[in-house]
């Protein structure tokens, strides 16, 4: 699994289970790049969301894990760059349906808001559930046409939205 390698960013809220979890993916056989932060003192999370954003899009990482107090800032950041994927995650069933049906390639969790066991389960659900495709390649073109849209300047519209329905009624899977 060195050839797998995951990226890991926190903040001062998910410095002790970013600990716990680098830890256990390099138990686990995965080859891991911490980011930092490397405390708990107080630093600003958009900056190690963006390294990990970057780093997964760049394909220098294969997937990245981002751990803040509550792992919502992390995941609002994470997903303003366009290919991101970033799941937020509290179950371990959570963990394994945003890689099965949602591809995910950033996995954001709360570092005060959940437990280290539950965290490692989370991880290793995600981590070890294929991506299903099939039906769920629909809703990932959708939001790769959203992205392309709002990265334009432009904003996606309920038009779009009603416009896609039609479409797939009549089973024509893209939106032109």
């Amino acid at each position: 699994m060195k050839d797998k390698l995951i990226w890991l960013g926190n903040d001062h809220g998910g410095y002790k289970l970013k600990i716990v979890l680098t830890k256990y993916l390099i138990e686990k056989g995965y080859a891991v790049e911490d980011v930092g932060s490397h405390a708990n003192e107080i630093v600003r999370y958009p900056y190690y969301a963006s390294i990990v954003a970057n780093a997964v899009l760049s394909g220098k990482a294969w997937r990245g894990i981002l751990i803040c107090s509550t792992g919502i800032g992390m995941s609002i950041i994470a997903n303003k760059y366009k290919g991101i994927r970033a799941a937020l995650c509290c179950s371990s069933y959570q963990g394994k349906m945003t890689a099965a049906h949602n591809n995910s390639n950033i996995l954001c969790m709360g570092g005060l808001c959940i437990r280290d066991v539950e965290a490692m389960d989370i991880v290793h659900n995600w981590l070890n559930t294929e991506y299903e495709g099939g039906r769920h390649d629909i809703s990932l073109e959708l939001i790769k046409d959203a992205e392309n849209i709002n990265f334009s300047g432009n904003n996606w519209t309920t038009s779009d939205i009603y416009d896609a329905k039609i479409i797939m009624k009549n089973n024509i899977n893209k939106v032109p």
